[in-house]
């Protein structure tokens, strides 16, 4: 019994991806920017990229880091180690207002339009790849006048084949017989 070492995949360069990612693209918001018409439509897409960003997570991140002296200090363990002005109801009330009130119920629905604003311009992508990718298929087919049969032709010629030869060869194939047993 022999085993078989699978082939080994070279390794796959995706810092470029990871940083795209991480960062925010002036040039992706750009050209996004691009695509859409209306004021609201562009306010969504920069919102929803920023808000899909690294740097949007660190500022949250200190957000939620702002109010965590005000917690701490209510265990005895860790009374008088904070500032008076990181401890006051105040600030844990405008944390709150900020990350449950306008964070969840403003950025939510901006998010949910801008999303939906990129998967309009995604379809409006695919069906664009597939039309180029059924005009290259065509071009591809024997039987399309003007595609890859003039290309054979003017090889074939090049090459020195005769008119008999050159039809011979560009001849569409018969179809073949599908038989099916029921």
């Amino acid at each position: 019994m022999s085993t078989t070492t699978p082939a080994v995949m070279p390794a796959t360069k995706i810092h470029h991806h990871l940083d795209m990612a991480a960062g925010i693209d002036r040039r992706l918001i750009k050209a996004e920017m691009a695509r859409v018409n209306s004021f609201n439509a562009k306010v969504a897409v920069v919102v929803t990229n920023l808000v899909g960003s690294m740097w949007c997570a660190y500022v949250f991140c200190l957000l939620a880091l702002f109010s965590l002296p005000a917690v701490l200090s209510g265990f005895s363990v860790f009374s008088g180690v904070f500032p008076s002005a990181l401890i006051k109801a105040s600030i844990v009330a405008l944390v709150a207002w900020i990350a449950q009130t306008f964070l969840q119920l403003v950025l939510l629905s901006v998010i949910m339009v801008g999303q939906q604003v990129q998967s309009l311009a995604a379809d409006a992508r695919s069906v664009q790849t597939e039309q180029n990718t059924a005009s290259l298929l065509d071009g591809l087919n024997v039987a399309t006048p003007g595609g890859i049969t003039d290309a054979v032709v003017i090889l074939l010629k090049a090459m020195g084949k005769t008119d008999e030869q050159i039809a011979a060869a560009t001849a569409p194939a018969p179809p073949t017989e599908v038989t099916t047993t029921t």
